[in-house]
């Protein structure tokens, strides 16, 4: 198909996945301006995003600072990792998931020291075992985990990590792409040093740009540590600090729609709002997949209600490659698995979806399903 002329009546799929995700129609909009980088309104808009963000953190009084950077969630992942651990640093990451590896991977490639505390993909950490590397283990500065690991969707317990890591006077990064703006959070309660999230998760923006959240005392002691030139966070900071301005050029647009899709967070009652939204996808496809008689991957008091694991039916007519065509082909997009010891798929309950969208998407497994004769 040409896209080209398929675009005058093209039709949104529905996006059930961890991201980018299904946005409104208003967000959408939001894209169709062009704004010069200089101009005093899309400037103005760059300080309204950082001011809000702050808020929904709950640090919007003072002692934190927000920073947008260009690029998706793992380039935000970067710039913490590789401008604030200093030369001698030493980074434990906290590991039950691909994206926890990923963290990991960047520090390593980056020649910076890592400690690895690895824990099977549905099991949460071992408080303990953290308190005790971290005693036994004094070259450690920084300590990093996941909030939800969307390999599962497990939920790891932030705000305890936290407490462990303050009372050993290190500084604590937490990865929350896929539950900033839909899980409350008090960064300064849970002891964050530094968060990363992304335009086009729970905010329901577009792709184009991550933010972090940063504490402003150990932040402002990073400056020379960078290890390169465009993701110097405290760069970064500097430039729209000075002028308001990105270093290099900025994503206009994408930066147009978060703010409109932050005042329809606002609107729909800020994150409380929008948790409430979700947890109500979230409830409503697990009864519907378990009605049908598929298994989910994680035990119920670890998995969260941001995306939930469904492990493939045992019956020998199932494949995920035909399953997720055919649920294409009526407009429904699910998401592939992640796990590394069981095979299977992922449903997102997050972006501009409803009630009624699950359970369009439920009937479409339905007649998936029966379509390819899979007993369940």
């Amino acid at each position: 198909m040409n896209p080209l002329k398929a675009m005058p009546g093209w039709k949104d799929k529905i996006l059930f996945t961890p991201g980018p995700l299904t946005t409104s129609r208003t967000v959408k909009q939001a894209l169709l301006r062009d704004l010069g980088s200089r101009d005093t309104e899309f400037i103005e808009t760059v300080r309204f995003i950082r001011r809000r963000l702050l808020e929904l953190g709950h640090v919007g009084d003072a002692g934190y600072e927000a920073v947008l950077m260009q690029g998706s969630g793992t380039f935000g992942i970067e710039a913490v990792v590789s401008s604030t651990i200093p030369p001698d640093g030493k980074l434990l990451v906290i590991i039950n998931g691909a994206y926890g590896h990923r963290i990991a991977k960047i520090a390593s490639i980056l020649k910076i020291g890592v400690v690895k505390l690895e824990y099977p993909e549905d099991s949460c950490p071992d408080l303990e075992q953290i308190e005790e590397t971290l005693k036994h283990d004094p070259a450690i500065t920084h300590v990093a985990v996941v909030h939800c690991e969307t390999t599962t969707g497990i939920m790891n317990p932030v705000g305890e990590i936290g407490g462990i890591v303050h009372r050993a006077g290190r500084v604590y990064f937490v990865d929350a792409m896929s539950s900033f703006g839909a899980v409350p959070m008090d960064l300064a309660r849970c002891h964050i040093d530094y968060l990363v999230s992304s335009a086009n998760k729970c905010i329901e923006g577009v792709p184009g740009f991550s933010f972090i959240l940063a504490r402003k005392e150990p932040f402002l002691k990073t400056e020379g540590y960078a290890r390169s030139l465009s993701l110097d966070l405290f760069g970064q900071w500097k430039g729209l600090e000075s002028n308001g301005q990105f270093r290099f050029t900025p994503p206009t647009h994408a930066i147009l729609a978060f703010q409109q899709a932050l005042l329809e967070l606002e609107a729909e009652g800020g994150v409380e709002g929008r948790a409430a939204r979700y947890q109500k996808n979230y409830q409503t496809l697990t009864a519907g997949m378990s009605g049908m008689g598929f298994q989910e991957y994680l035990p119920r008091d670890r998995q969260g209600y941001i995306i939930t694991s469904y492990l493939y039916p045992e019956h020998p007519k199932f494949s995920f490659e035909e399953f997720y065509r055919r649920l294409n082909q009526r407009d429904q997009v699910i998401y592939p698995g992640k796990v590394s010891n069981a095979n299977c798929f992922r449903i997102g309950n997050i972006g501009r979806i409803f009630e009624a969208d699950i359970r369009t998407l439920l009937a479409a497994i339905r007649e998936v399903i029966d379509e390819m004769g899979v007993v369940l």
